[in-house]
Parts: C-alpha cells; sequence; structure tokens
C-alpha cells in the first residue's frame, strides 16, 4: 500500500469519528477501572500516534471523619501562633491594614462593646469579626445584623474558645483541644453554626488564645477554613489600656493583621481604637477585610 493511500484511509477515518461526534477522543466504556482518555499526538515523521491518558484523581475527602482518621496518629512538631499554614500578614497594596476583632464567649465574655462596634459602622471601617459559637448562641440577633452589614465578614473563633492542640497543650492556662478528633469538633460545631446563620461557609478561623499545633493547623486547612495569627497583639486579650492600644496600633505596618477584643465594653480596646483609627486614617491606612 502506498503512503498516499495510508494518508487518504486516515483521513476517513478522522472524517467518521468527527461525523459521530468522538473527535479524537474515544468513546468512554464503564468498568471497574479508572477510566483514561485517548488523544493524538505527532510522532518524529509526523503520523498520528494514539496516547493513552489517566483521568486525574478525585479529589481528597475532606470531611470531618476523613480528615480525623488521616491526623489521628500524628504527633505535633510545632507550637505557638505562628508556623507555615497560618496567615498573620497579608500582600497589601499600598498601606492596607486588616483589623479583626475576637467575641470569645463563655461566663462573663458573651457582652459586645456596642461603642467600638457602632464607631466602625459610623467611620465606615470595615473589619473581621471571629465569634465564638458561644457568643452567637447568646447573641443570635445581633450577630445576624453584623453578618448581615458589609462591613464586617463573620469568622470562625471556636466553640469553646480552646487552643487548637491535638494532645491537650494548653495557652495562658487554658488547657487545648486533646486529639484530632476534639480539634476538629471545636472547628466545625460553629463552621456549621456560622454557615446557617450567613448561608455560606465562613471563611478564616481562629482558635482560642490564637495557638495551635501544627497537626491541628493542617485540620483546620482540609476543613476549608484558613487559620489566622496576628502581627499586632493590640489589646493583649482585652487587658491593655486605652493608651497602649494607641501605642500597639501606631506601630502598623501595610499588610498587618490586629488582634483585639468586642465583647469587653469595660476594657481599653474601644477607647483606644476610636482614638487611634482616625489617625491611622489620616496617615494614609486604608482598612479592609482580610
Amino acid at each position: 500500500m502506498s503512503r498516499r493511500q495510508v494518508f487518504g484511509i486516515g483521513a476517513a477515518l478522522a472524517a467518521g469519528f468527527a461525523a459521530t461526534g468522538c473527535g479524537t477522543t474515544q468513546r468512554t466504556v464503564a468498568t471497574d477501572q479508572p477510566s483514561s482518555t485517548t488523544t493524538a499526538a505527532a510522532s518524529a515523521t509526523g503520523d498520528p500516534v494514539m496516547v493513552s491518558q489517566a483521568a486525574p484523581p478525585p479529589p481528597p475527602d475532606n470531611s470531618p471523619a476523613a480528615v480525623v482518621a488521616r491526623h489521628a496518629a500524628e504527633q505535633p512538631q510545632r507550637w505557638g501562633t505562628e508556623m507555615p499554614g497560618i496567615i498573620s500578614t497579608f500582600a497589601a497594596t499600598g498601606k492596607q491594614l486588616a483589623l479583626t476583632f475576637d467575641a470569645c464567649g463563655g461566663p462573663g465574655n458573651n457582652d459586645i462593646d456596642e461603642s467600638l462596634v457602632n464607631f466602625l459602622i459610623t467611620q465606615q471601617i470595615p473589619a473581621t469579626l471571629f465569634l465564638n459559637k458561644r457568643w452567637i448562641d447568646a447573641n443570635p440577633a445581633r450577630a445576624a445584623q453584623l453578618g448581615a452589614n458589609p462591613l464586617f465578614e463573620l469568622a470562625n473563633h471556636g466553640v469553646a474558645h480552646k487552643p487548637l492542640s491535638v494532645t491537650g497543650r494548653a495557652a495562658y492556662g487554658i488547657a487545648g483541644t486533646g486529639s484530632a478528633q476534639e480539634a476538629a469538633d471545636e472547628v466545625w460545631a460553629n463552621h456549621e453554626r456560622l454557615t446557617e446563620l450567613l448561608g455560606r461557609p465562613p471563611r478564616f478561623f481562629r482558635a482560642g488564645t490564637a495557638h495551635y499545633d501544627d497537626v491541628a493547623v493542617a485540620i483546620v486547612n482540609e476543613l476549608g477554613e484558613t487559620p489566622v495569627g496576628f502581627s499586632i497583639n493590640a489589646d493583649y486579650g482585652a487587658t491593655a489600656s486605652a493608651a497602649k492600644v494607641r501605642s500597639a496600633m501606631n506601630a502598623a505596618a501595610p499588610g498587618a493583621i490586629s488582634l483585639a477584643h468586642m465583647h469587653r465594653p469595660q476594657a481599653g480596646t474601644g477607647a483606644g481604637m476610636i482614638a487611634v483609627l482616625p489617625t491611622l486614617r489620616a496617615m494614609g491606612f486604608t482598612f479592609v477585610h482580610l
């Protein structure tokens, strides 16, 4: 058979495939084996060669049960407020600053600093609010109002305000979660509560005390949220005076993430923020969500 005849037969076959909608990909047949596709590639002589390509693997199972099972036997190697997987700063465009405020929830911690929140609204200053499930359950109407305001992004601050650990490691005298299961539960119960409240899942998580081990960081990421730390500790757990809050915030650099609290109206946080945020704005800073 001549070379011209070979090309003629190949052209006829290609036309037949195109007419049936097959193109150059073979029709898939259901089997128990992983599917694959066949595509045409050119050989060194220019003749078509059929190349088989394996189908991409399925996405990982990141259901809470699967995440817990993957990490149940792991031992952490790192502990603290900063490590790979936690964001503590962001890539700023100009002099941008991200304000975050925690509402820790629980006995004595279910209040709200209305003067601070109303100031943010009046001045049109956006912020990311990390709400604990206990705080949401104690303030459902207020939480819904905050979630409906586009100035605020609501984020996950856990269920019991525990450091996120798989060994029970403590921070500031507060015992952490004691296993992969407890760490996932601390994240997921409030993930579901916020999803119900907002109609969409939260994007960010901050552990109680902002402490994590590296296994817990992996668990948060696989559950679909990003662990958040801070680069400015603005009010030291709502214990700082207004003057100390102002001093901490005045050291802000572009791309900083500040950590303060919104559940203690008697603390110096509100007065300090109300005094310093207009100054930062006058210095050219703009405030953005994470």
